[in-house]
């Protein structure tokens, strides 16, 4: 999907930079159950996310197959979160404290190792 060169970022989110949940770029999402009616509801920009969400996917990589600005695609999706269209699965982050797990930490230590 081509973004409309003609309508402006801040008008997709309603001038809105954050989501209430927290999206980070690796962050995962999915949707449960595929509805054609409820993306024909949709504008065409969270159509876009929705329809490319049926594979699970991350932030990042939805930014970048729909053309959307990494910012506008996290408050897009906080929406269809927030309307139980699509499921965003938990990080290994901790979104509480901003604490690399320890798990995380020696995964990246073993990697390193291997090298």
């Amino acid at each position: 999907m081509m973004p409309n060169p003609w309508v402006r970022p801040y008008v997709l989110t309603a001038g809105r930079t954050r989501t209430k949940q927290r999206l980070l770029v690796e962050t995962l999402v999915s949707v449960p159950r595929y509805d054609p009616q409820v993306a024909a509801s949709l504008l065409p920009e969270s159509r876009a996310l929705y329809e490319l969400a049926g594979r699970t996917m991350s932030i990042a990589e939805l930014s970048a197959h729909s053309k959307i600005a990494l910012g506008v695609t996290r408050v897009l999706i906080g929406d269809l979160a927030a309307n139980h269209l699509v499921a965003v699965h938990a990080t290994a982050h901790s979104d509480r404290d901003n604490i690399i797990p320890s798990l995380t930490l020696e995964r990246i230590r073993n990697g390193l190792a291997a090298l």
